[in-house]
């Protein structure tokens, strides 16, 4: 879940001028301590990082959990390009020196209660290697419309990779290096893998070749927890996983934590945060618990989101106090440990291979249908695997980006990262400030005691005062603010998709 790099829309002026500002919700900021935790709730099936809400104009008392903004625009804005572009003509003037590679694996052993991306579970061996063998006519396909590509990180994400077997993942890594001409050796690369899949044989792979972060999916060591997420998993089989991986010798581990869980409560939430921590891992990520469409739709009460705000204050705090740094909400790390394997919205270009996964130009994102029921799922993957390689030389769904995206992209992305935002590098990219584009924004938000507007730049470097940062309680928001800057046009896209 952690790499993800990483991702609402309403009216746009007719004339095609300046989109109509987005209505910030009102988030409520705590004036007392929070109340003790609620009594666990009926069970919907849960879920983590839910796509984003498309309610600008949402109610007053919007509460903080709207979405995971983890890519602007959602997929759920993309729709079938006519004509479909070549990608010799999207590449076209791209800069193709540092791209970011992601490979899509959709394949797990299971599917949590927790889960609505793009995977299907039990793929058969026949399965797996019919889409390796669409990957790899993928990848001739990209590696002949973007010339001589040169890559500066990688990522494997899913799905769950490591679904594949030692030899299937040799073979992927075979194919990749060999078409794309990466050399992923060369370049730090992260791989998503699970307490079940996390077997010496496929480790050693991994390791073998270059995978320097790994990131596992624990969600909780309380295995009571683990149930009512619909994971089942013992802790001794996550401590087993865990240790494989250090003896594995990666050069960073990072483990997902959920909170919100039924029956989590803040005693539970500190011992599963004390289990992570007993690994020394590199990084952790904390997610807050979602439900949301497909996955057992459910509507919780207002009460439920004190609650997972008052375990994130407690993770966040309990994760400084043992010295790791907040890089976002969910992301934290030991210092000095940045990743280069993180994906730079800012600057690079993204080629994804693989059948859920999108690339990234400055004027087009693009990537197949999207879908998070199973059936749609499976005829999605179906599709794909019989795809004739010249239908994998165009773009077939996609958004494209304005001057407006592209600047809402940049103030997004950079705002809902603890750093913030550096206005000289905006300015030097658009032209203007972002007051200049997003004044009456910023300013509600500054005015409800989420947003420094004249603070130092991160870690004390060098250049004057002016960075926009989140507060500490604009950060703990997140999944407020940045739906709420999503533009007009993007907003009502996501209010007409139709989950499937």
């Amino acid at each position: 879940m952690a790499m993800s790099v990483g991702s609402g829309r309403v009216s746009q002026a007719a004339d095609g001028g300046r989109p109509v500002l987005p209505v910030l919700p009102v988030v409520r900021l705590p004036t007392s301590p929070p109340p003790p935790p609620p009594s666990p709730p009926p069970s919907p099936s849960p879920a983590t990082d839910a796509p984003v809400s498309p309610a600008a104009d949402a109610p007053a008392e919007a509460g903080p959990y709207q979405g995971y903004v983890y890519a602007y625009p959602h997929k759920t804005a993309y729709r079938p390009l006519d004509p479909r572009p070549s990608l010799a003509e999207v590449w076209a003037g791209e800069p193709t020196e540092r791209l970011f590679l992601y490979l899509h694996i959709p394949f797990c052993e299971m599917r949590c209660g927790f889960c609505n991306l793009f995977t299907r579970t039990g793929a058969p061996e026949e399965l797996v290697a019919a889409y390796l063998d669409a990957l790899e006519r993928q990848a001739g396909a990209v590696r002949e419309a973007l010339g001589d590509p040169r890559f500066a990180a990688a990522a494997v994400g899913g799905g769950t990779p490591t679904y594949l077997s030692a030899a299937e993942l040799t073979r992927m890594f075979d194919l990749t290096e060999r078409i794309t001409g990466a050399d992923l050796r060369a370049v730090p690369m992260s791989v998503e893998t699970s307490p079940a899949t996390a077997t010496a044989d496929r480790l050693a792979v991994l390791a073998e070749r270059g995978a320097t972060r790994v990131s596992i999916g624990v969600q909780s060591f309380v295995d009571a927890e683990a149930r009512a997420a619909v994971r089942p998993q013992r802790r001794r089989e996550v401590e087993a996983a865990l240790g494989r991986i250090r003896e594995a010798g990666f050069e960073a581990l990072n483990i997902d934590l959920i909170y919100g869980i039924d029956g989590q409560t803040e005693g539970s939430w500190r011992h599963s945060l004390d289990a992570a921590l007993a690994w020394k891992p590199e990084e952790i990520y904390l997610y807050p618990l979602y439900v949301r469409p497909l996955t057992g739709l459910g509507r919780r009460a207002r009460d439920w989101d004190d609650h997972r705000l008052t375990l994130y204050r407690q993770g966040r705090d309990h994760l400084l106090a043992a010295g790791y740094e907040q890089v976002s909400m969910r992301m934290f790390r030991l210092p000095g440990r940045a990743s280069p394997a993180e994906y730079t919205c800012q600057s690079d270009g993204m080629v994804g291979l693989g059948c859920g996964a999108r690339s990234y130009t400055s004027g087009l994102h693009y990537s197949y249908e999207y879908a998070v029921g199973a059936g749609q799922v499976r005829a999605i993957i179906d599709d794909y695997v019989r795809l004739a390689p010249g239908e994998f030389a165009v773009a077939n769904v996609g958004f494209r980006l304005d001057d407006d995206d592209r600047r809402r992209r940049h103030l997004i992305q950079s705002l809902l990262q603890a750093d913030g935002l550096d206005p000289a590098a905006y300015r030097d990219r658009f032209g203007a400030g972002p007051e200049a584009h997003f004044g009456a924004e910023l300013e509600r938000l500054a005015a409800r005691g989420l947003l420094e507007r004249d603070a130092p730049p991160p870690g004390g470097g060098s250049g004057g005062a002016g960075w926009l940062r989140l507060t500490a309680e604009g950060l703990a928001h997140s999944d407020a603010i940045g739906p709420a800057l999503f533009s007009g046009r993007v907003r009502a896209l996501m209010a007409r998709y139709e989950d499937r």
